[in-house]
């Protein structure tokens, strides 16, 4: 058996600066800010209001703060994944451009998709890649314009989600860090609860459905909290008693930001006490697949070599699983 880990050697991040308050919310929409805050942890999420920039934008602003964060050639990438449910377009390839535009020209690239699990499963291809032994530098990102796809009409979705890309860089570590274990999961029921009824091949693109505004997400609020409540925590528990770990173990949990109950719920599931939880999300709302990466980012300065990380994630589909990983690097 290889004795190569797949370490996160660097991360970089990028959000708007445009903030989308509370307060702005409540001209738009009825709703008000007590009523976000307490059922979701939200105080504000950052719009990408450029109608001419898309989802790569995010992409690239990432991938750049990790370039020169880390002195990083772009020539020496091997693989650039871009996880995003936003894509520039449907047909072309969104990585192909973002590695394109950051120089990584020996690259070969592809998006991935599993909604706001979408950089979980990217942790799990990219770290299968480096211990393959086959490349020694994937640029794993999470990059989503949730804005263009959000009806600000729609109270059930416009207080959720904001705009983000993140981006972090797997290598070979032979001293033992990096990529620990998996616990991934899917489930097809979900598609009747978190979707965009139209834009595909089921049903294509028409006068009808923008009339009826279904190339918005859509979203069954009470069915997505129980099966996500329930999921997440499941598969991090599991994933801690499969390794044998006690909470004084773990260093962090990283769990998506989706909702601060949610979390809350993992956190307790896993004994953990509020410091040992990463938590962004009443800066910057569910940016979906930039979640993980922005809070990696964020937390950075704080993380030690030798630390315990559990990811979690749930998303559309549905999409779930949970992460642990040994961090490779004092800040």
């Amino acid at each position: 058996m290889s004795n190569i880990k797949a370490a996160i050697t660097a991360v970089g991040a990028y959000t708007p600066e445009y903030k989308l308050t509370n307060a702005i919310l409540e001209t738009m929409v009825d709703t008000n800010d007590e009523w976000i805050f307490s059922r979701t942890g939200i105080k504000e999420r950052r719009i990408l209001k450029d109608k001419d920039k898309g989802a790569s934008y995010l992409a690239i602003k990432a991938a750049e703060d990790l370039i020169s964060s880390a002195s990083l050639d772009p020539k020496t990438i091997d693989l650039v994944l871009v996880a995003t449910v936003t894509p520039d377009m449907p047909v072309a390839s969104t990585a192909a451009y973002v590695a394109s535009q950051i120089g990584a020209t020996n690259a070969f690239s592809y998006d991935l998709m599993a909604a706001c699990s979408g950089f979980l499963y990217g942790m799990s291809t990219a770290s299968s890649y480096i211990e393959s032994g086959r490349y020694k530098k994937v640029l794993l990102i999470g990059a989503d314009k949730m804005s263009s796809i959000i009806d600000y009409e729609d109270r059930t979705t416009c207080i959720i989600f904001g705009d983000g890309g993140g981006a972090v860089l797997f290598e070979p570590n032979h001293e033992g860090y990096g990529f620990e274990d998996e616990i991934l999961r899917t489930d097809g029921i979900g598609r009747n609860f978190l979707k965009i009824e139209a834009g595909g091949s089921l049903l294509p693109a028409s006068h009808e459905t923008v009339d009826k505004k279904q190339h918005y997400v859509f979203q069954d609020g009470k069915n997505v909290f129980k099966y996500a409540v329930s999921n997440m925590a499941d598969v991090s528990e599991q994933i801690v008693k499969r390794n044998n770990l006690t909470n004084e173990d773990i260093s962090w949990l990283v769990p998506h930001q989706a909702n601060k109950r949610i979390i809350d719920a993992t956190a307790r599931r896993v004994n953990l006490p509020e410091e040992k939880v990463m938590m962004n999300i009443q800066k910057y709302g569910n940016t979906t697949s930039a979640t993980l990466p922005l809070l990696l980012k964020e937390y950075e300065t704080q993380l030690k070599k030798g630390d315990q990380l559990v990811f979690a994630a749930f998303g559309g589909g549905f999409t779930w699983g949970s992460i642990l990983l040994s961090w490779a690097y004092d800040s």
